[in-house]
């Protein structure tokens, strides 16, 4: 009979001899299968971990411009603080060696990569961009100019994009573009001299082509939504909710009856991707029917409040925030400010 130690020892070198094996097993798979297995993972994770396993795992990430054809870098918006998402968007457009034709990048892409795209992705058909709000208006109208090719173009929650004729600018340079949405944080509606609630709108009715529409929560009135209407003639899909400067008349109406699929400003949100919020009203907006109202009781104040009016001291009172607090709602530390707030403003 073999003596324990034996044993031991026996089994010792076939756990490492079973490790070995199953370092060589991954190490070895044929390129197809690692292929298969990167292709099941988006493109953050392979360049943060699966492209890093080993050598031959990482040949088959850099070296494969299929599997970045279609570039995704969605859904990792915790990632912003801890990585710099803009320059792993340039390795992954590099790995794909001059072969792509969709970029989607979420808190991805800033004024330089956007050029660098253009330079390295010639065939663009997609782009789509979500939270970049490292891209400006002069650095996209730029770049836009790259992507001759372009069907689909998102910008969504980018807030340094958009006025200032950019949509003109998109509706030349990408005459085959099919696709475009623009969403924004929420609607604002505000008076202010010299601006062109229709500027966006007028861009849009440039690009001829597309079918399919989605303006969230634009400015855009009833001249804006005409100019789109009848200079878009193929359009299968319109969404324009919360686009409350809209006031859908008969004339509209009959111009809709043509499109299959149609989403006005006070349709339900239902299934919006993005978080829905409330909008905002300027001074002599009513927040139900956007026409001029003189009570107070149904007004909503906006940015442009008029500083010198009478009403601007009991604008500034601290007790007009405290209206409708109930302690039993607080916590003991809230309680205990809110007790020093009332105190004070006896």
């Amino acid at each position: 009979m073999p003596s324990s130690s034996g044993r031991r020892r026996r089994g010792r070198r076939g756990t490492r001899r079973r490790q070995r094996c199953s370092t060589r097993t991954w190490a070895e798979l044929p390129l197809v299968a690692i292929s298969a297995i990167l292709h099941k993972l988006d493109h953050i994770e392979i360049l943060m971990g699966a492209g890093q396993v080993c050598r031959s795992w990482r040949r088959a990430a850099r070296d494969e411009p299929e599997l970045w054809r279609r570039i995704d870098m969605r859904f990792h918006a915790d990632l912003f603080y801890q990585l710099n998402l803009h320059g792993m968007a340039q390795a992954a457009v590099r790995c794909s060696k001059g072969q792509c034709e969709a970029f989607w990048g979420e808190y991805a892409g800033d004024d330089d990569f956007l050029l660098y795209l253009g330079d390295q992705a010639p065939s663009l058909k997609s782009l789509r961009l979500i939270s970049c709000y490292d891209v400006s208006n002069e650095g996209f109208t730029v770049a836009i100019e790259k992507f001759p090719l372009l069907e689909e173009l998102e910008l969504s929650l980018c807030s340094n994009v958009g006025e200032g004729g950019v949509f003109g600018v998109v509706g030349k340079a990408c005459p085959q573009l099919k696709r475009f949405r623009q969403s924004k944080h929420s609607f604002f509606d505000f008076e202010a001299s010299g601006y062109n609630k229709d500027d966006e709108a007028l861009g849009v009715a440039t690009m001829h082509e597309l079918r399919s529409l989605q303006l969230f929560g634009n400015n855009l009135t009833n001249e804006g939504l005409t100019a789109i209407l009848d200079n878009c003639q193929h359009l299968e899909s319109l969404d324009i909710r919360h686009c409350f400067n809209v006031n859908m008349d008969d004339t509209l109406r009959a111009k809709c009856a043509r499109i299959n699929t149609v989403r006005l400003p006070h349709d339900s949100t239902a299934g919006y991707e993005f978080q829905v919020q409330e909008p905002t009203w300027s001074r002599y907006r009513s927040d139900s029917q956007g026409e001029d109202d003189t009570d107070a009781d149904d007004m909503e104040y906006g940015f442009d409040y008029d500083l010198d009016s009478e009403d601007y001291d009991d604008y500034c009172d601290p007790s007009r925030y405290l209206n409708g607090v109930y302690e039993d709602d607080l916590d003991e530390e809230d309680r205990m400010v809110l007790r020093a707030m009332r105190a004070l403003m006896k």
